[in-house]
C-alpha cells in the first residue's frame, strides 16, 4: 500500500514533505473562528507544542467569517479571527515551535484529502450547530479523532469507539488528551478503524446518502401528484 505524503511549499526554495510516518496534528474550519472552536484549538497550541518537539501543525481554513460575527480591529487588533487568536498566543511560543505550525489556508480537495490521510491526531471542535462535512470526510479517511464533547459532535463520536470527546472549553484536558493519543498508536488505529466503518454506514455517498435522498424526492412528488389529481 503506497504511504500518503502532502508536500507543501512555501517559497520557491523551502518545501516541506510530510508522510504517515511524522507526527502531524490536524485542524480544519472552513474560516478560522470561535464558532468552530479555533479559539480554543490557539489556546492548547503553546502547550502542544512544547511538549511535542517533532509535531507539525497543520491549519486548514480561510480568514473570513462562515458563522457569528466579524473581528472587530478596535477590541480586537485584527480583522480577523485567525490574527487575532495568532497574537493572543504568539509571545508564548518560540520561533522554532512556530516553525512548526503551518497555516495552509483553504486546500484544493486531493490535498485536502492527502491531508487528513497523514493526520495523525485530527481535532474537531464546534459549539453546538450544524455538524461539519470536514468531520465526516475525516471519520471516512480513518482519522483518529479528538472532538469537543458537543452536539452534534455526539452524533457521529461515540467516546472511545469513534474518537474522543473533550469538554470544549478545557484546554488543558485538549493538551493531554491529544498527547495521550499521540503515544497510542494502538488506540488511534482502532479509533480510525472504527471511524471509518461508522461514516461508511452511515454516510456513504452511492449505498445510503443519494438513495435516501431519491426516495424522499419520489415520495414528496407522489404527494404533490396525488393532492393535485
Amino acid at each position: 500500500m503506497k504511504t500518503a505524503t502532502l508536500r507543501l511549499n512555501f517559497n520557491s526554495k523551502d518545501t516541506l514533505e510530510l508522510s504517515q510516518g511524522d507526527e502531524v496534528i490536524t485542524f480544519v474550519n472552513r474560516n478560522l473562528e470561535p464558532y468552530r472552536g479555533y479559539h480554543i484549538f490557539m489556546r492548547a497550541l503553546p502547550a502542544l507544542l512544547r511538549q511535542r518537539k517533532k509535531a507539525h501543525v497543520l491549519i486548514v481554513g480561510g480568514h473570513q467569517v462562515s458563522y457569528g460575527s466579524q473581528a472587530d480591529p478596535s477590541m480586537h487588533g485584527h480583522d480577523n479571527w485567525r490574527d487575532v487568536f495568532k497574537a493572543e498566543v504568539a509571545c508564548q511560543i518560540s520561533p522554532e515551535d512556530w516553525s512548526r505550525v503551518h497555516f495552509l489556508g483553504n486546500l484544493p480537495y486531493d490535498a485536502f484529502i492527502r491531508l487528513l490521510q497523514i493526520s495523525t491526531v485530527h481535532l474537531y471542535l464546534t459549539y453546538p450547530f450544524v455538524l461539519s462535512c470536514s468531520l465526516l470526510e475525516a471519520m471516512s479517511a480513518g482519522c483518529a479523532i479528538l472532538g469537543s464533547d458537543t452536539p452534534p459532535v455526539q452524533e457521529v463520536i461515540y467516546h472511545d469507539e469513534t474518537g474522543r470527546l473533550v469538554d470544549f472549553f478545557d484546554v488543558d484536558a485538549w493538551v493531554r488528551e491529544t498527547c495521550r493519543m499521540l503515544d497510542d498508536p494502538e488506540s488511534r488505529q482502532r479509533l480510525g478503524q472504527n471511524a471509518r466503518a461508522f461514516a461508511q454506514s452511515r454516510y456513504d455517498l452511492n449505498t445510503i446518502c443519494l438513495p435516501q435522498q431519491l426516495d424522499w424526492v419520489h415520495l414528496l412528488l407522489h404527494r404533490t401528484t396525488k393532492e393535485n389529481s
